[in-house]
């Protein structure tokens, strides 16, 4: 077995690891835009509608940086060296951040 061999799995696991950002990305972004949508029409804070729309936005970048972050990934594994997916996690925790402060800004003001 060669060293690749060793690393590389034929199994697909990074066009799934792929596909899991891409769902995640356009439920961030389609997400936030409705509920930014949603929460502008029935006249919310605007902090709720700030907080959703971060969520859109954070969700529109990790769908733009989905086809970087696959080629840097096979990249990676076929060459055996370290990858970071810092950035990208901290947009997919912002923009779920977003979604979480926008809706208890929501619970709270419909009280």
């Amino acid at each position: 077995m060669t060293s690749e061999e060793e690393i590389w799995d034929r199994g697909l696991q990074s066009e799934r690891t792929r596909m899991a950002w891409v769902r995640t990305a356009v439920a961030l972004s389609t997400g936030g835009i409705g509920a930014a949508g949603l929460a502008a029409r029935h006249g919310l804070p605007v902090l709720a509608v700030a907080a959703f729309a971060l969520a859109a936005l954070c969700g529109g970048v990790l769908l733009i940086r989905t086809g970087v972050r696959y080629r840097r990934v096979q990249a990676a594994l076929h060459g055996g060296t370290p990858l970071d997916a810092g950035l990208d996690a901290l947009f997919a925790w912002l923009g779920t951040l977003g979604v979480v402060a926008g809706a208890v800004t929501f619970v709270l003001t419909i009280r």
